[in-house]
């Protein structure tokens, strides 16, 4: 027989697993560290990662795929190799691209998420100055 206390307690832990399991790659997203940056070589780009539900950042997120282009200045095609670097906060994701000219930059990101079954997709834009 389970006493008041276990009873609520089994309660909190199934409302939990039951919110945790409604969230979706939509409770996520990505943002600008630095939304302006200078233009050049080897330019280090940090994104965040956050649960919408939450307002708190994801750490330990699996980025898998990257990808840096000129696509809202209508140059899809002038496309930057993108690296990853060690991130010094947790939630935040950093990588080292090229932004030869000034311009608005298109970040796609994909990552695994821990404990979420889709892959989390986002685009972020940010602007390179001269």
């Amino acid at each position: 027989m389970l006493s008041k206390l276990s009873t609520a307690a089994v309660a909190a832990t199934l409302s939990l697993v039951a919110s945790a399991a409604m969230a979706g790659a939509g409770d996520y997203a990505f943002e600008p560290v630095n939304p302006e940056l200078k233009k050049g070589d080897d330019v280090t780009l940090a994104v965040r990662l956050t649960n919408k539900q939450t307002g708190k950042t994801v750490p330990d997120a699996v980025i898998f795929k990257t990808r840096v282009d000129m696509a809202p200045d209508g140059m899809a095609e002038m496309e930057s190799a993108v690296a990853p670097l060690p991130s010094k906060e947790p939630g935040v994701y950093t990588f080292k691209t090229d932004l030869p000219m000034a311009g608005r930059y298109q970040v796609t990101l994909s990552a695994k998420v821990q404990g979420e079954a889709e892959t989390v997709i986002g685009k972020v834009i940010v602007k390179a100055t001269k």
